[in-house]
């Protein structure tokens, strides 16, 4: 219609729409200016209920007798004592009005829980943690397996089984992490989920004295605690886990040598196939190069088996993150918009 509009101001109304092929009408009708119209105050009817009417009834369903009573109940109760205020329509029509129609006491409400956004552009800056069983030599019998985890390296930075869940154990664990790896205060993020021994006093006291912030999963879930839960399904389907453990000491001797070797051999492939132990210590750039050597070589020699284009070793992420952020990072401007160059891998 806008270019009818300004082909009317030079060849008229008529040639404009036979020439574009709109109707007349239509066009006078668009283009006719809109009267704002008050809006009409609707008539109150005759039966209905005045307002003196109206907080009577609001008073009797706000006195104690009948605050927790549905407006069916209050109207036969009403009618049994000989009362008659209004209908239960009526009834449930004023509460609606005044925005009552639910527990009309002040009853706790759950909190809405942020989502973590998290982000880790080194080592010792966010670490994921969490506890999952393992089965011991009999029915109902299960060892509790505790493992911290770095989330941009992947290295398991401390571990420790037991026959219980609890948060003393939790303490100790985390504390001599933190002792080992030299965190500083204010630098070090730890994740985990909402079980009691995470969320537990003892394990936010100790944080707090070593100024380490903490976050939690979202209740129900499953997905805001990724790098744990993919470091217990490495550990789960590794060919040598057994079904069961005679013993905490075999499930000790066991978790010693898979921990070593996830740490030391394991090339992970979130992390360029590098081992977590090379990127947690800092010795990524001096593999990466020398593997970029043998690969020049490989190309000097047969550059026609390497159609598409240069072989690569490929790069660490720069950065990685629990919950794609949204807004600008305190650790780097890094925006959903950029996820293409920004490399997250569980």
């Amino acid at each position: 219609m806008s270019a009818a509009g300004q082909l009317a101001k030079t060849v008229g109304v008529v040639k404009a729409c036979l020439a574009l092929g709109i109707s007349r009408a239509t066009w006078y009708r668009q283009n006719q200016p809109q009267e704002s119209k008050p809006e009409k105050e609707r008539p109150k009817p005759p039966r209905a209920l005045s307002q003196s009417e109206r907080m009577a009834v609001l008073d009797v369903m706000h006195c104690e007798r009948f605050i927790d009573k549905a407006p069916g109940e209050v109207y036969a109760a009403l009618l049994d004592a000989g009362i008659y205020l209004c209908s239960e329509r009526s009834m449930y029509r004023i509460l609606s009005e005044e925005g009552e129609v639910r527990e009309r006491r002040n009853q706790l409400r759950h909190p809405s829980y942020e989502k973590p956004e998290l982000v880790a552009t080194g080592p010792n800056q966010v670490w994921s943690w969490d506890i999952t069983k393992v089965l011991g030599p009999f029915k109902w019998v299960y060892f509790y397996l505790y493992v911290i985890l770095d989330i941009y390296s992947r290295y398991v930075v401390g571990w420790l089984l037991s026959h219980r869940e609890s948060a003393e154990l939790a303490k100790r664990l985390i504390e001599e992490s933190c002792l080992k790896s030299g965190i500083v205060a204010g630098e070090l993020t730890i994740h985990a989920d909402r079980g009691p021994s995470m969320k537990s006093k003892t394990v936010a006291q100790l944080l707090g004295d070593l100024g380490v912030t903490k976050t939690h999963s979202r209740p129900r879930v499953s997905n805001d605690n990724p790098f744990s839960e993919s470091q217990f399904k490495t550990l789960k389907y590794c060919p040598s886990f057994p079904g069961r453990f005679g013993s905490i000491e075999d499930a000790r001797r066991f978790c010693r040598a898979f921990f070593h070797w996830y740490n030391n051999e394991h090339r992970h492939s979130g992390i360029a196939r590098l081992t977590p132990a090379t990127v947690h210590f800092g010795l990524s750039r001096q593999v990466l190069e020398a593997r970029q050597k043998v690969l020049d070589q490989a190309f000097s020699k047969h550059p026609e088996r390497f159609v598409n284009k240069h072989p690569s070793p490929g790069k660490l992420p720069e950065a990685v993150w629990i919950n794609q952020p949204e807004r600008c990072l305190e650790r780097g401007d890094f925006y959903s918009k950029f996820g293409e160059k920004v490399s997250h891998y569980c």
